[in-house]
């Protein structure tokens, strides 16, 4: 089978592409800067130069596949500017959706996220929930734009497309802020964890695994939750401590605090530059 995968440099794109490699399939992946996925190139994955946001590019790169994986994603804390996320959880999923109708793709994987749920406040839902606003991030708001008002729209309208809602993803390869608080706990750094938050834990690999029985299993227009069970950071870090015998902090910030200090560090970060790694996380 011949697979493109979209996002295949960063966190859970690049698990799956190992994964499909690694089963066999012909896997072909839409880079930038070919450059700089030569570690994708010596697994056998093909590097085909373009960009989601380049219609010109989409075309031939989905011709003749079997399936495409759209995985690029965008996620930046406590951000005020809305174009950035608009350009890429918007914009670049629907011009990929419209490219893949146009190539006559027979199936599609779309990646969404439970965040699309915002805070369900405690309450376990299913892939029939949906919540109408406010929130809690910019980046919260446009996947659920992207979720609800472009790949959903688009699979009425006949598009073989089936979409996978993620939770927090962990694990080898991690770009986010959660490895960047693991860090700072291991070196003993980290003063608080959030109190109160509780979040649907997976691991990458099984993140990845999901896409691919959701590409060999799943139904054309349905959506699947792909997160593991709730747990809080406060309880993450108590198996840690167990693990390593590091104390976990024992300061809890409330929601509305940690919100707080990300819109302020976004602020900063626009005066002063900060590591990327303050600010970013994957989708």
């Amino acid at each position: 089978m011949r697979y493109l995968v979209t996002g295949a440099t960063g966190f859970i794109g690049g698990r799956l592409a190992r994964q499909l490699v690694a089963a066999g399939h012909r896997v072909f992946a839409l880079v930038r800067t070919p450059g700089n996925a030569a570690d994708l190139g010596a697994l056998g994955v093909t590097l085909v130069p373009g960009d989601v946001i380049d219609r010109a590019s989409l075309g031939p790169a989905m011709r003749g596949m079997d399936c495409v994986f759209h995985v690029a994603g965008w996620y930046k804390v406590g951000t005020r500017d809305k174009s950035p996320g608009e350009r890429a959880i918007v914009e670049r999923p629907r011009h990929e959706l419209e490219a893949m109708a146009e190539a006559g793709v027979p199936k599609g994987v779309y990646t969404s996220t439970v965040a699309v749920f915002s805070d369900t406040r405690g309450r376990l839902v299913d892939e029939t929930y949906r919540h109408h606003g406010p929130w809690l991030s910019e980046y919260d708001r446009t996947k659920w734009v992207a979720h609800y008002e472009v790949a959903e729209p688009m699979m009425r309208g006949g598009l073989p497309l089936v979409i996978v809602l993620p939770g927090l993803v962990y694990g080898p390869g991690d770009t986010s802020s959660v490895r960047d608080a693991l860090r700072m706990y291991l070196r003993h750094r980290l003063p608080m964890v959030p109190a109160g938050a509780e979040f649907c834990w997976a691991h990458v690999d099984d993140v990845a695994r999901g896409h691919v029985l959701a590409m060999e299993r799943g139904r054309a227009g349905e959506s699947y939750i792909i997160a593991g069970p709730r747990h809080s950071f406060r309880e993450a870090f108590r198996v840690a401590e167990r693990v390593t015998g590091i104390p976990a902090p024992r300061l809890n910030a409330s929601p509305r605090l940690m919100r707080a200090m990300a819109w302020l560090m976004d602020l900063v970060g626009a005066v002063v530059p900060l590591p990327p790694a303050d600010t970013r996380r994957r989708a």
